[in-house]
């Protein structure tokens, strides 16, 4: 389900002191039931994740679009990543962060993990088109219990940058999330493989 932004800026996460200048494009709550001990079950779940098997065959074949056309134009060029066309925002850590766990790999999608803590994970990417943020929370539910909460912050690279958010939005709100927030709450719900809890 998708939240207001208040439901990200609201909250004292520690992504607002290391990317205040990224602007927050999107805030989801997360088909993940749990208590206060199951952050660490989402994050491996989520740096598991795969576009290329998305349930929603529209979802798949909209990145497999996506990630031609960036190896055609030269969108997803190792000069244009982090590291290389935009600084990683590592560099901007606090020490207590710097020092602690940056969080897991990620399989298959070309994302960096930044920091780990109890309740917050963040992961960056870049492109030519954007520098965004990956941000996935625990909050509590309201209810007694705890659910996941993801953030989307973007930079976008210039002129040509924004274009490219403004014209990928109908795709992401219609098709993109809906079958990721489907995909991710079946998977929480059978337990990853990784997960003592799948058994």
């Amino acid at each position: 389900m998708r939240l207001p932004k208040s439901a990200h800026t609201s909250r004292p996460w520690r992504i607002h002191e290391i990317a205040p200048d990224f602007r927050l494009e999107d805030v989801w709550a997360l088909p993940t039931p749990g208590g206060p001990d199951d952050f660490p079950r989402l994050v491996r779940q989520a740096a598991a994740g795969d576009t290329s098997d998305n349930a929603s065959r529209a979802a798949r074949m909209l990145f497999r679009i996506r990630w031609k056309l960036g190896e055609l134009l030269g969108w997803d060029d190792p000069g244009s990543g982090v590291g290389a066309r935009v600084p990683t925002l590592r560099d901007r850590l606090p020490a207590d962060l710097r020092d602690g766990p940056a969080g897991p790999e990620f399989r298959t999608i070309p994302m960096r993990s930044l920091y780990l803590t109890d309740t917050e994970w963040a992961a960056e990417m870049a492109n030519r088109t954007v520098h965004s943020v990956m941000h996935v929370g625990w909050v509590a539910d309201g209810a007694g219990g705890y659910r996941g909460q993801m953030a989307v912050l973007v930079k976008p690279n210039g002129l040509f940058g924004k274009a490219y958010m403004a014209a990928i939005a109908p795709f992401r709100y219609l098709i993109v999330y809906p079958g990721l927030m489907r995909d991710i709450g079946q998977e929480w719900k059978a337990g990853t493989p990784d997960d003592p809890a799948a058994a």
